[in-house]
């Protein structure tokens, strides 16, 4: 049985095979700013101070 010509004899990709290229930066950027709105909303909801009528209130 022969190896495809992608493959070297160790089992590693050839050096031609290259991985995609990442995300861009500002993906990385929207999604760890996403990422925190999510969590500040959900430590807002969680603990009782969260956002509604009674927000602004003096009491």
């Amino acid at each position: 049985m022969t190896d495809s010509p992608s493959e070297r004899a160790d089992g590693s990709a050839a050096p031609d095979r290259r991985m995609p290229p990442g995300a861009p930066r500002w993906v990385k950027v929207s999604g760890a700013v996403a990422l925190a709105v999510v969590v500040l909303f959900l430590v807002l909801h969680l603990t009782g101070s969260g956002m509604g009528p009674g927000m602004h209130g003096g009491h």
